[in-house]
């Protein structure tokens, strides 16, 4: 507990000596919270597993130690995030600013000191940082990383044929996830989201694409997020769709939101946000699901994988009317061929795109097996 209050009492959400440094009090609660907000983490004034391991990651502000590419265990921290959002905004590409300092962020680094006479060692150290303070921004927003993921949709072509889509069914195993009694009938969302995936598996085979799910459905052990990405990222991935559903204390709450890996300070996963919108458009125009929007979440989920990753939640479990919903498997059929059409979409140019909802799932399957995907 003191870690903690020291940590939040460091960037200034919690004022010295203000309580009892063992003592997770409403105070502590409330730091917590907007610690959470800031980071785009899940607000929730608990500090779970993520949540440690965002607040151990803000100790290090950059330019406090020297950075380099360390094997097995690569350094971690917000100082690495923030310089890697830094070289993102001059225009040097780190991939993701996942706040891991791996091989390609060694890379990036290593380009910027060819370029400024610096010996091109791959580490941030003292040298490093007295340059990089002195340089205005090139850029803003993360534009290049933007036309990259662009440019790289656009090479791969229309068709859905030979992509790999990882489906991360959540929870699990020992984790039910939400859970709502109904009469003589119990509903968890593991079981719900594992049967929506297998639902999504075969819709997505049939278009030719190849599809893994990252459990089955009742595995001995629920995988943490961390090894669901790093899964993803091990069988490379074109695209990860993580499936789940929600809850909340007031029954009222209902509607589908669909979340993307971005910052606070605007650095986003460009294919991700854009794969975020459609999914999130095709499940409200073919369902009728109250529309929840978008939102950019640094959760492990999003911020690990390295390919256009969402977590889709899919309606709220304990909402009678989106429960209502779910349990019918002709409305899980309705998601999974919105998902499947926002996937399509996602790999047409812009300039070639469709209406929303007028994707006729059916005649994916009927291109491949005549072997037109793509032609024209």
């Amino acid at each position: 507990m003191s870690e903690i209050r020291a940590v939040l009492t460091g960037l200034d959400l919690l004022t010295p000596g203000s309580s009892a440094a063992d003592e997770f009090d409403t105070e502590t609660e409330r730091a917590v919270r907007a610690f959470q907000q800031s980071r785009g983490l899940s607000v929730d004034g608990r500090v779970g597993a993520e949540t440690w391991r965002a607040l151990d990651a803000a100790r290090w502000r950059l330019g406090a130690r020297t950075l380099y590419h360390a094997v097995p265990e690569p350094l971690t921290g917000e100082d690495v995030r923030s310089l890697q959002e830094r070289l993102l905004e001059m225009g040097y590409d780190v991939g993701r600013a996942d706040a891991v300092y791996g091989v390609r962020t060694s890379r990036a680094v290593a380009q910027f000191q060819r370029e400024m006479g610096l010996k091109p060692d791959g580490s941030c150290g003292p040298h490093t940082m007295r340059v990089l303070r002195r340089l205005g921004r090139k850029v803003v927003g993360g534009r290049p990383q933007w036309l990259r993921e662009s440019d790289a949709i656009r090479q791969a072509g229309p068709t859905l044929v030979g992509r790999t889509v990882v489906i991360d069914p959540g929870h699990g195993g020992t984790d039910p996830g939400v859970v709502v009694p109904d009469g003589p009938l119990r509903w968890t969302e593991a079981d719900l989201v594992h049967d929506l995936a297998s639902r999504l598996e075969g819709r997505l085979a049939a278009a030719g694409v190849r599809v893994q799910l990252t459990r089955g459905p009742a595995p001995k052990s629920c995988l943490p997020d961390p090894e669901r990405a790093q899964l993803a990222n091990s069988l490379g991935a074109d695209v990860f769709i993580s499936l789940h559903t929600d809850g909340h204390p007031n029954p009222e709450a209902e509607g589908v939101a669909t979340y993307h890996y971005g910052t606070d300070n605007g650095v986003t996963s460009a294919t991700g946000e854009r794969l975020a919108g459609l999914v999130q458009r095709e499940i409200v125009a073919r369902t009728g699901l109250r529309d929840c929007r978008t939102h950019a979440k640094t959760w492990e989920l999003l911020r690990l994988t390295r390919m256009p990753a969402v977590r889709v939640e899919v309606g709220y479990l304990t909402s009678p009317t989106d429960r209502g919903r779910l349990v019918d498997p002709r409305f899980r059929d309705r998601l999974a061929e919105a998902i499947v059409a926002a996937v399509q979409r996602m790999y047409f140019p812009i300039e070639r795109d469709v209406p929303t909802g007028s994707i006729d799932v059916s005649t994916l399957r009927a291109a491949v097996a005549a072997g037109r995907v793509g032609a024209g």
